[in-house]
């Protein structure tokens, strides 16, 4: 993995990532558990996805950004669960500079289409919910599918410059990624260049990814609350706060872990805490989402009764 040059300068050419712990005992505890949780969100996600286009009555704005979001989230699960399931199940946790880059780039790409995806998610409820009668006009057919290729977009453009910059870096060994995929601040952690820059550029484009569309979403769903406590029925009331409330509690858990990663102050011991926090939004948020967005949702009930 790391390879001996000329002027007895080392190359890298593959890293190992350490993943959660060492151990036959724990290596098969672990492989049942995500493997579990593989199936659960592909599965899930798969349905949700099925579900929509086969039945008419889901075809609304609403149904085809959680269409979007399904979608997203089969690719990120299998950007990062398949590798680690391998790793568990024979043990070899190597992986090569690029497909390691690759991982990582696909990771970051996924990872801020969905904070667009999920900010306009929020404004199309706000729209629904304050602005009932503009809602029809403003959120037609044109108009969504621009806010959902613009998402996909937005979020392959803005982790390519990231990737280009850590993919440039020198890394001369040790090649032990303190993490479970490849990873930006791990990443730099190993390299042998001035990694000022690049982490900085790192935290900047983090917070541009995430922090206007976690306010654009925090905004849209404190507008949504007002109205709601306007509705003068208790029962309408408790039935809009409690689907409120699920999607707050996943959006505040993806944003929290995102923005406690990737934009605040990075220090050489935050590294196994943010691999904590890492599971928040890699492997938890996509097995969740389609629990809290769809298998809670009265319409998506009633369309499975008709099937």
């Amino acid at each position: 993995m790391i390879k001996q040059e000329w002027k007895n300068k080392t190359v890298v050419t593959g890293f190992i990532l350490l993943g959660f712990g060492n151990g036959p005992e724990l290596d098969s505890l672990l492989f049942l558990m995500f493997l579990s949780i593989y199936i659960v969100t592909i599965t899930g996600n798969i349905f949700i996805i099925v579900l929509m286009v086969a039945n008419r009555h889901l075809r609304t704005p609403m149904y085809f950004f959680l269409g979007n979001l399904a979608c997203l989230e089969i690719c990120y699960s299998s950007n990062i669960l398949p590798k680690m399931l391998l790793s568990y199940l024979g043990g070899d946790r190597s992986i090569s500079v690029n497909r390691c880059f690759t991982q990582y780039y696909f990771f970051g790409c996924l990872a801020a289409a969905e904070c667009y995806l999920l900010a306009v998610m929020s404004y199309d409820r706000y729209l629904a919910v304050c602005k009932p009668l503009h809602y029809p006009s403003r959120m037609n057919g044109k108009l969504c599918l621009q806010l959902g290729a613009a998402s996909w977009i937005s979020g392959f453009l803005s982790n390519s410059i990231l990737t280009f910059l850590i993919s440039d870096l020198d890394f001369c060994g040790p090649n032990e990624i303190e993490h479970f995929f490849c990873d930006s601040f791990p990443i730099i952690k190993l390299s042998c260049s001035d990694t000022h820059v690049v982490g900085l550029v790192t935290s900047v484009v983090a917070g541009v990814c995430s922090l206007p569309p976690f306010l654009l979403t925090f905004s849209s769903y404190l507008y949504i609350i007002i109205t709601v406590m306007r509705i003068p029925s208790a029962s309408g009331r408790k039935k809009a706060f409690s689907t409120c409330s699920s999607h707050l509690i996943v959006v505040i858990l993806f944003y929290w872990s995102i923005l406690t990663v990737y934009v605040l102050p990075h220090h050489d011991t935050q590294v196994s805490p943010n691999k904590v926090f890492s599971v928040f939004y890699t492997i938890l948020t996509p097995l969740v989402n389609p629990l809290i967005y769809c298998l809670r949702n009265k319409e998506v009930k009633e369309a499975l009764r008709k099937q």
